[in-house]
């Protein structure tokens, strides 16, 4: 049997199992997808998973919040996109080594294409958080032309100033930026951005009130609004860019591009995207 998971906490409302079974039973193979909840605080937890996939318990992991760079001191080598964005969300045994890979960014550029239906006159984007979603997408970001402002948290900043210097030797610096996120800072920023972007947790079940952006700044006009939250389906912050008569959409896209390419590292094979797209819509 073939057996693939999650890691990282807490777990107890992914979909991952459900377009994971999907992907096993539509490529008749025998697997299974299970959850492997380890806490910031657990100390051995994740070298134990990954001594798991070692010996061949386990074919592969993906791994998520708060682990995407945590893990990365336990692996033997990083993709190349991985190695850039300083993060891993998929790991797999090539060649004796235990590899870490991020699908993660290719995922959200692919669900983004998808997204943005309306015209953009200038590739400028707002990104929210710093932590190994926020790397995953500014990566993406950075390599299709777009300038990132990042807009994170007081206590945040200088995770912020390490994510803007480790892309630095990419970009020059020149097409990244660093702003509070707070009313004042944005509010400064205009009509200028395109393109708003969630990475952080906040708005996520079950702080399903909250959201990321403050209260009563009115969103940037003709922006589309990108949540990498996708539970629950429809975010406080993505129900207020709609009622703002922007193009707005949650990460669930996102969740099925980043598996179907995680599922291709572990089994060599693709599963259609209807298929995934099909188990999380029932």
């Amino acid at each position: 049997m073939i057996r693939t998971g999650l890691t990282g906490y807490p777990l107890s409302h992914s979909l991952s199992p459900k377009l994971h079974e999907a992907a096993f039973a539509a490529l008749s193979l025998h697997g299974e997808y299970l959850l492997y909840p380890v806490a910031p605080t657990e100390t051995g937890g994740l070298a134990r998973l990954t001594s798991r996939i070692r010996n061949g318990e386990i074919l592969g992991l993906n791994v998520t919040i708060p682990h995407k760079q945590a893990i990365i001191a336990l692996l033997d080598e990083l993709t190349p996109s991985a190695q850039a964005i300083g993060a891993v969300n998929t790991l797999y045994m090539e060649d004796g080594k235990l590899v870490g890979d991020n699908t993660d960014a290719p995922g959200f550029h692919a669900d983004l294409m998808r997204f943005l239906t309306n015209s953009i006159s200038e590739k400028k984007a707002l990104v929210m958080g710093a932590g190994g979603a926020a790397r995953a997408v500014v990566y993406a970001l950075l390599k299709d032309g777009w300038k990132v402002t990042l807009a994170v948290r007081r206590a945040d900043i200088s995770q912020a100033q390490a994510l803007m210097e480790s892309f630095k030797p990419q970009t020059g610096g020149s097409s990244m930026e660093r702003v509070r996120l707070e009313a004042k800072d944005l509010g400064r920023l205009g009509n200028g951005i395109w393109l708003i972007v969630n990475a952080t947790p906040i708005g996520m079940f079950p702080e399903v009130d909250s959201s990321p952006w403050p209260d009563h700044l009115l969103f940037p006009h003709g922006a589309a609004v990108y949540d990498l939250v996708y539970h629950p389906r429809q975010t406080r912050l993505v129900r207020e860019a709609q009622a703002a008569g922007l193009q707005a959409t949650t990460g669930l896209g996102m969740l099925v591009e980043q598996a179907v390419l995680s599922f291709a590292c572990w089994t060599g094979q693709e599963v259609p995207r209807e298929v995934m797209f099909v188990a999380v819509e029932s």
